[in-house]
């Protein structure tokens, strides 16, 4: 797959989650996301004040994450926390499944939930990602997540939260890319754990069209390094 850096950039999802970040760090990524034009800045709700600040004028978007990281939060308290959002300037939200439910073989309430949060997403007419965090479920369970958010109409299914015991894995993106349904499928998500320029793009290669990362203008960076060297003539090629 042959990508334009403006292409790759478009993938991105920059990531800061650190629980030490400060608002020099925010307001630094979101420079980042202005100056690459990345898909959107991922950020907890408490900093989307200050992101709106910074991106007034740009046109760059905002993205926060929702229920975060466990998931276990009540269906109510998640709805307020997206509405709240959508007034603060947040585009995109990414909220994280009640997965623990769907562990348990409740899996209409956990579906029920998110058919709920997708509603609400979309009437404030934000972009909803649904994070499922495959590192503790079964090949089934990943399925039947996959199922629930397609029956929603959630716009994207997320791998991770990077809080778990692993991010992203190849094999689970191959596994949703190979089982979605209907003519225009949900898009899939791959987060946690992107480190290397060789990881992004094969996770892209096998169908993910987001891309979380907290490394994302490093990732910018070494692409359009590798994209200048393959048009002077080097040896690169992505």
């Amino acid at each position: 797959m042959k990508l334009t850096p403006e292409q790759f950039a478009s993938t991105l999802d920059a990531t800061n989650l650190r629980l030490d970040a400060t608002d020099a760090d925010i307001e630094k990524i979101c420079r980042e996301v202005i100056d690459n034009r990345c898909a959107c800045v991922m950020i907890y709700p408490a900093s989307v004040p200050l992101a709106a600040r910074v991106f007034r004028g740009t046109g760059a978007r905002i993205g926060t994450v929702i229920g975060f990281p466990s998931g276990r939060f009540t269906t109510r308290a998640k709805a307020a926390e997206i509405s709240a959002m959508a007034g603060a300037g947040a585009h995109e939200v990414d909220i994280v499944m009640n997965y623990a439910a769907l562990r348990e073989g409740r899996v209409a309430e956990a579906a029920a939930e998110v058919a709920e949060l997708t509603r609400l997403a979309h009437a404030n007419g934000q972009l909803i990602k649904v994070i499922t965090e495959n590192c503790f479920l079964t090949g089934a369970q990943m399925l039947q997540a996959l199922a629930i958010c397609e029956d929603a109409g959630a716009d994207f299914i997320k791998t991770s939260t990077g809080f778990g015991t692993h991010g992203a894995r190849l094999e689970h993106i191959k596994l949703w890319a190979s089982h979605r349904r209907g003519a225009n499928p949900i898009k899939l998500k791959a987060a946690g754990g992107i480190k290397t320029l060789a990881d992004a793009l094969a996770l892209i290669e096998a169908g993910a069209e987001r891309l979380g990362a907290s490394s994302a203008g490093a990732l910018l960076a070494e692409f359009k390094g590798g994209a200048a060297a393959k048009t002077t003539g080097g040896n690169a090629s992505y």
